[in-house]
């Protein structure tokens, strides 16, 4: 930790513990600090899933069997101050022949579920302007559709972030967001400093859709050639035609090099989505491009990418220089309360339109009451020039409190 860090560091503990001494000092006070700190709300969700993945390559076949266990309490508001702190573990059972990314058993596929225990969420909140959320401290943040920023929720070890937010909803049909970020928690336990602003605002006042705008600053402080920003607008929205819904999205974003970022990064994002809605089955078709510009192609290091671009996670990193393009047809309905969802993608390069390969992903799901939940989920991508044949398969239930 640095000076600068340090310093900051024992400024703001001398001012908690001022601030908290002057309220203590006071018993009608303290009697109030102390119900808010012992009257908030204890959080339990657990999570065991079964991830079997099997590629036409020479790696052995992954098992992993996983528990996700994740403990939280939330205080009571006092002087318009609220704190959450959430602990996470992952822990192997039974079949753990995989490779986690830390276990060292490379021999096997991939399933990014490494073991482990850390602090998932720790953050102060501030609710004492009107129609304003402030928090400062580490923090899932899900923006949009979590195509740019998430938190990567469908792995055991989510990601979040340590920084500070603003989120303000004063103006009407208006929703305006601010983080400045400083590190990034991945999915395998890593951490990746930052100084990185998120900028999003959003316009729900037109009746037929929303609109929203963004900017995304990332820099990377160990890898400053990649620091990249990206500025983009989406229109989402649906408009109701006799017994049916038309449903339809638009966005585009344009990527360049931030900071020190390399002065080559320069593509371009597209999505136009189209669907109908009858008797509760939606059916939707859609493209998605990831541009290619020279070396570089567009990418999306803060989002949540498993949702995107088929569930076998092939394009996780888009193909360098070719950049990525995305058909895909999907349909979606329900059964006596269980969520059903099939999906089908055909990927070509964005530069020189090879045929990367053809994929098709299944998921049925259902919840049982407010606190458990089930779903099985399949995933099977067929390549033709890039990556290999892969097979994925998901059993999972989970318990929520």
């Amino acid at each position: 930790m640095n000076l600068q860090r340090q310093s900051a560091l024992h400024s703001l503990t001398l001012a908690v513990a001022g601030i908290l001494g002057a309220a203590l000092s006071n018993a009608s006070l303290a009697d109030s600090f102390t119900e808010a700190l012992t009257g908030g709300t204890p959080k339990l969700d657990m999570r065991l899933r079964y991830e079997n993945v099997n590629q036409d390559n020479s790696l052995k076949d992954a098992e992993a069997l996983t528990l996700r266990t994740r403990l939280g309490y939330e205080t009571g508001k006092y002087q318009e101050f609220k704190a959450y702190v959430e602990m996470e573990n992952v822990t192997a059972v039974l079949d753990d022949d995989y490779n986690s990314t830390k276990n060292g058993k490379t021999q096997y596929s991939t399933v990014v579920d490494p073991e482990g225990t850390e602090v998932n969420q720790a953050y102060l909140d501030f609710s004492g302007l009107q129609d304003t959320l402030a928090r400062a401290g580490r923090q899932r943040i899900i923006l949009d559709n979590a195509r740019f920023v998430g938190n990567v929720g469908w792995r055991q070890n989510e990601q979040t972030y340590t920084g500070a937010s603003i989120n303000n909803t004063s103006l009407p049909d208006t929703k305006l967001y601010y983080a400045y970020l400083d590190k990034i928690q991945g999915i395998n336990g890593s951490s990746t400093d930052v100084h990185t602003h998120l900028l999003n605002a959003s316009y729900s006042g037109l009746g037929f859709a929303t609109l929203t705008g963004y900017g995304y600053l990332v820099e990377f402080i160990d890898k400053p050639s990649t620091s990249q920003q990206t500025w983009g607008v989406r229109v989402d929205g649906n408009t109701e035609l006799s017994s049916m819904k038309l449903l339809y999205t638009a966005e585009f974003a344009r990527q360049s090099d931030y900071k020190s970022g390399n002065d080559n990064i320069n593509a371009d994002y597209r999505l136009l989505e189209l669907g109908v809605s009858v008797g509760g089955i939606t059916g939707k078709i859609g493209y998605e491009l990831l541009g290619a510009d020279d070396a570089f192609s567009f990418e999306t290091p803060l989002a949540t990418k498993h949702a995107f671009n088929g569930w076998s996670d092939m394009f996780l990193n888009t193909p360098d220089g070719l950049g990525l393009e995305d058909r895909y047809v999907q349909v979606d309905g329900s059964i006596v309360g269980i969520k059903l969802l099939g999906v089908y993608h055909d990927f070509q390069a964005d530069r020189g339109g090879a045929n990367f390969g053809t994929e098709f992903d299944l998921l049925a799901a259902k919840k049982f009451g407010k606190h458990y939940s089930a779903g099985i989920k399949y995933a099977s991508y067929n390549a033709d020039t890039f990556a290999v044949d892969t097979n994925k398969f998901w059993l999972w239930g989970g318990i929520a409190f």
